[in-house]
């Protein structure tokens, strides 16, 4: 065998890469693609923040294949008859790509290898490469999947994951293949991160230098912003999750074992998109809900978007993701909650409204994380609510996060910011800053009525 296709799609490294690590083993020469897949624009998953995140780490492989003596290959159209091209062009006997869980990705790799063996060429779809565990592995008695984390967790925990591989020394691309320039993009958050394998690869090392001994305790601090912010580069594979795993553990300690969990809540809900599909758009558990929509609470969904619901601490998170493209997970867990709980909003309105701004907007983790809130995911308590004045004042105490966020409440002292309506009218009234959209017990008292009724 002469030459392979290396199709890249969410793994975006050279580092621990089982389907280019593959193709050099049994080819001479190899053509690393990305293919821009028309497809994929034309589904709405082709946003700003995530075109612009993308073009940093196509250009960050196109380097480190360069310095290897290699190149990436990149083409523009519909992904099957790009990659087939590509590889009659190459003269190329096999394709190696990763396997992925969504719904669209399946159909997707049946269509790309029944038409590349009817050109005579074989399709080599490898697992675990964005995931530390495949989908499917790991099933309960009776079951395909794990409808519960915990016992996911327990099974998890046990399996022994392959080690990481490293990145190769040279890579040699055949003539002849034709390329454009890697893509260029601008997102439309000002404080967007930068993305790539060397970003992904020194921010990990910073992490663990630094960071994780402490996350046990500092995880949900808004204000302290003592994540890992590693979530980008899971989803676009600019670092391996086997990889983060190995290195996780080695570093040892309670803040290790919190921050693995987290990693093991990915692959959960990767493994419970991977057998039941339609979870992205429908509910996972029906509750019945019979949801306010677009048409029925338009400025209530409009306020909750633009962070002006009068509750500082929504209004902060929304605000973050607004401008950096990304929030921290606390802040996701309370402007979701806030939605679909206490002004009772259609979950699938929220999740839309993240996936157009997160640059780390994975479907399976953002429905399904959606879904767990509105209780109609995997919660083993759907009715739970949380309460945005109570939860701001636990994690963020004394209102540094709300501040940064909200610059309306900036000479606000302490956490009285967490309750501006509490304040004398008249200093009230030289705030910027809206009323509550709702009571938090009429939210509270509507969503029992609801959930009561069904």
């Amino acid at each position: 065998m002469n030459v392979s296709v290396v199709l890249f799609t969410s793994d975006l490294r050279l580092h621990d890469h089982p389907p280019l690590h593959a193709a050099l083993d049994g080819a001479r020469e190899v053509v690393p693609l990305f293919v821009r897949d028309r497809a994929v624009d034309a589904a709405g998953f082709a946003v700003p923040n995530r075109l612009a995140f993308l073009a940093d780490c196509l250009r960050d492989l196109d380097a480190g294949l360069r310095e290897r003596g290699g190149r990436l290959v990149v083409r523009s159209g519909e992904l099957v008859r790009e990659v087939c091209r590509a590889a009659a062009e190459a003269g190329a006997d096999e394709v190696h790509m990763s396997a992925d869980v969504s719904a669209y990705a399946k159909r997707r790799e049946e269509r790309l290898r029944r038409a590349l063996e009817a050109e005579g060429v074989r399709l080599h779809v490898h697992d675990a490469v964005t995931t530390a565990v495949t989908p499917g592995v790991l099933t309960p008695s009776g079951s395909d999947h794990f409808a519960v984390f915990t016992p996911y967790y327990r099974h998890w925990s046990q399996k022994r994951l392959r080690d990481a591989l490293g990145a190769p020394r040279t890579v040699r691309v055949p003539d002849g293949v034709g390329s454009e320039e890697p893509p260029s993009y601008k997102g439309i958050s000002a404080g967007l991160a930068p993305g790539g394998e060397t970003e992904g690869r020194r921010r990990l090392t910073a992490w663990l230098r630094h960071g994780i001994a402490a996350y046990e305790d500092r995880h949900d601090d808004l204000a302290g912003d003592a994540t890992s912010r590693l979530s980008p580069h899971l989803h676009f594979g600019t670092v391996s999750a086997v990889e983060v795993v190995h290195r996780a553990r080695a570093a040892g300690g309670p803040g290790a074992g919190a921050f693995v969990r987290q990693v093991a809540w990915r692959d959960f809900h990767r493994q419970l998109l991977a057998a039941r599909p339609d979870a992205s758009t429908a509910d996972y558990r029906t509750r019945h809900d019979r949801w306010r929509t677009e048409r029925t609470a338009r400025e209530d969904i409009e306020a909750w978007r633009e962070g002006r619901t009068g509750y500082p601490v929504v209004d902060a998170a929304m605000r973050q993701l607004r401008h950096e493209g990304w929030m921290h997970n606390r802040g996701r867990l309370l402007t979701a909650s806030f939605l679909v709980k206490t002004l009772y909003v259609d979950w699938r309105i929220g999740a839309r409204h993240f996936l157009q701004l997160l640059v780390d907007g994975d479907v399976a983790n953002n429905q399904l994380n959606w879904q767990w809130v509105a209780g109609t995911g995997t919660d083993t308590r759907p009715n739970r609510v949380l309460n945005p004045v109570i939860q701001a004042k636990r994690y963020d105490p004394h209102g540094t996060y709300v501040r940064r966020w909200v610059p309306e409440l900036a000479r606000i002292e302490g956490a009285a910011v967490h309750e501006p309506w509490k304040l004398p009218e008249l200093e009230r009234a030289t705030l910027d800053y809206p009323d509550p959209l709702i009571e938090l017990a009429e939210g509270l008292a509507r969503f029992r009525r609801a959930r009561e009724r069904d």
